[in-house]
């Protein structure tokens, strides 16, 4: 079974690609439908390895090896190992698009993205494209938990690696993305139909006059903190963190990668630290977002950050969190409708608009104090 739909035209990518990019980028006009059962999608697999790599074209399919490595909320990662005489000559990563992903992820904004990122040293080397995928290296390393991105020393390491990343130069535009992704987010969110009666009452008692009166109002404050704008991940949780045996820090899953305010990627990437069950008593604490942002700011003398840069800081991301919120609350609505992936969206649009709501007085408060004290000086 074959997916009908490709979200680009891989050979267009691939030619597109070879005019700004180190490397050729191999491509198929091959789809696989996301929703097959692993066994009837390995041999899938397996041919379009082929299709893509014609040095394997003629291989038994013996010689491949594919196992699931993870299956996140949004797409599907595959491992092949490629074998000949019990010898292991290669290791690809095949990343899979999960269905209607395309309703809520850029695709195209993401291609950018890995292409520039694969070429800078960052995360995976980007190797080919497929109808509704891509292939990449594989690294070997471990994901993260959200335990571990509280460890000191790993959380120096994610700061150090952010800074990098946050110098990344992208070609296109440099306009921050946040709040044109909220309203795309919000305008589509508020519109849902759903077949379920359960769900559909759920839905029906949330007030998105209110949502719209705080985007409005948040919008106005954070852009009174003038946060700079970078090039940003806008998705580092745990999973999306790997490391290897030698402690090298990789960034991966660029879907929602963008130019965006730098409060808004290090107050998402805190956000985390609650994993996907929202336990918001794990969000980090003065002490521990000074230890983050000392690594960030001079990773190579943390400890003569100023107390001033520390404030501005502290400000910045502990507003830009409310933002995070109201982010993924609309994308959990989206997917509540989209998804095929057995997770409570629904459930999620509401743990996480309650913090949102729960944190919103004094997170406005901190702000315009600091925005105050800084008019004043």
């Amino acid at each position: 079974m074959v997916a009908e739909v490709k979200i680009w035209n891989p050979i267009e990518v691939a030619e597109e690609a070879r005019k700004d990019y180190a490397s050729q980028i191999l491509a198929s006009h091959l789809t696989i439908d996301p929703s097959l059962s692993f066994p009837l999608m390995k041999p899938l697999i397996i041919k379009l390895c082929k299709d893509i790599f014609k040095a394997w074209s003629n291989l038994d399919d013996s010689c491949f090896h594919v196992e699931k490595i993870s299956g996140g909320i949004t797409n599907l990662l595959l491992k092949v190992s490629v074998k000949e005489e019990n010898c292991i000559d290669d290791t690809i990563a095949i990343r899979l698009y999960g269905p209607n992903t395309e309703y809520i992820i850029d695709r195209h904004r993401e291609l950018q993205a890995v292409k520039y990122l694969s070429a800078a040293g960052f995360g995976a080397k980007w190797l080919g494209i497929f109808g509704n995928g891509m292939v990449q290296s594989f690294i070997n390393a471990h994901t993260l938990i959200p335990s571990d991105i509280r460890d000191p020393k790993l959380a120096a390491k994610v700061a150090k690696e952010l800074r990098r990343f946050h110098h990344v130069d992208i070609p296109g535009s440099k306009e921050p993305q946040l709040w044109n992704d909220i309203w795309k987010f919000f305008e589509k969110a508020s519109v849902l139909e759903f077949e379920e009666s359960k769900m559909h009452k759920t839905y029906k008692t949330i007030s998105f006059r209110e949502v719209h009166d705080e985007i409005v109002e948040l919008k106005g404050l954070s852009d009174r903190l003038n946060s700079p704008v970078i090039f940003s991940h806008n998705d580092l949780l745990s999973a999306n963190i790997m490391i290897n045996d030698e402690d090298k820090i990789y960034f991966i899953d660029y879907e929602y990668a963008s130019y965006n305010y730098r409060g808004f990627d290090i107050a998402n990437h805190f956000a985390e630290y609650a994993g996907f069950e929202c336990d918001y008593n794990l969000y980090p604490n003065m002490n521990e977002q000074f230890h983050f942002f000392r690594h960030y700011i001079q990773p190579d003398r943390p400890h003569e950050v100023s107390e001033k840069d520390l404030e501005t800081f502290y400000v910045e991301t502990n507003t830009y969190v409310l933002a995070s919120h109201l982010f993924w609350a609309l994308w959990g609505l989206i997917q509540a409708k989209m998804s095929a992936i057995d997770f409570d969206y629904l459930g999620y649009f509401f743990l996480r608009y309650n913090e949102y709501k729960r944190q919103k007085e004094k997170c406005f408060l901190q702000a315009q104090s600091y925005l105050s004290g800084f008019k004043t000086e």
